[in-house]
């Protein structure tokens, strides 16, 4: 069996009398392309806050790397190597797109503080990205897919085992997605755990290796994107009866 890079076990996440998650446990391998996913309001994004730090389950546990993260802060798990971008990019505007790559590279990454060691880093992460022709300029500039790869550079800037991908295709056109989803195929190759939260199913079905579902706060289904699409449970979720 793969080794577990994280584990979320038997997770609950209550917000006053509402239950957004209910004994939820995943495990993700090392290396693996996970996908999560479920209908709107399922738990997806409490889950993805609780794995990150945003949130705080009350209870169950997060274990990363063999090492328990559930009271740790979301820094801490930054540091330790769990990255993820968000729906809503959110750069530092007044800064260009090579300067928003160079905080989390000195900071969350522990980079070298040698200012040329640093953006020369940023550079290749943009490179790789396919944004290195605006490195100048600021976000203000970017298009929505170009904001969306940005996001991406960003969290790979602090150069995540865990890379944590929140639904970065949302509103883009189907060649975008497809831009996207080569750019996270990549990092993949390059030994990068990758979760992806997505609605848009060609690509959680053509990029997951293994897939879980979640519903109303539970865990409905799990297994391989074939097994996922026949299963009715899954199909009841999205469908109804």
């Amino acid at each position: 069996m793969a080794e577990a890079l994280l584990e979320a076990l038997n997770v609950t996440k209550r917000f006053g009398g509402f239950h957004a998650l209910t004994d939820v446990s995943i495990h993700v391998n090392q290396g693996e392309r996970f996908g999560l996913i479920g209908p709107n309001g399922s738990g997806k994004t409490t889950l993805i806050n609780c794995i990150s730090g945003a949130l705080r389950n009350d209870l169950g546990k997060i274990v990363f790397c063999g090492n328990d993260i559930t009271s740790m802060a979301a820094h801490q798990r930054t540091r330790l190597g769990v990255a993820r971008s968000f729906q809503i990019p959110k750069p530092f505007f007044s800064m260009t797109v090579l300067e928003n790559l160079c905080i989390p590279l000195e900071y969350a990454a522990h980079a070298r503080s040698h200012g040329a060691d640093v953006a020369s880093e940023a550079m290749e992460i943009l490179r790789l990205i396919g944004l290195d022709s605006k490195a100048g300029i600021r976000p203000g500039g970017l298009t929505q897919i170009e904001m969306r790869k940005l996001e991406l550079a960003r969290a790979m800037a602090a150069k995540p085992r865990l890379l944590i991908s929140d639904e970065a295709m949302a509103g883009l056109s189907s060649a975008e997605v497809d831009d996207i989803l080569a750019i996270l195929f990549k990092l993949s190759e390059q030994g990068i755990t990758i979760i992806m939260i997505e609605h848009i199913m060609r690509a959680v079905m053509s990029f997951s290796e293994r897939i879980v579902v979640l519903d109303a706060g539970e865990k409905i289904a799990e297994g391989s994107p074939a097994e996922i699409a026949h299963n009715k449970d899954v199909e009841k979720a999205y469908l109804g009866e």
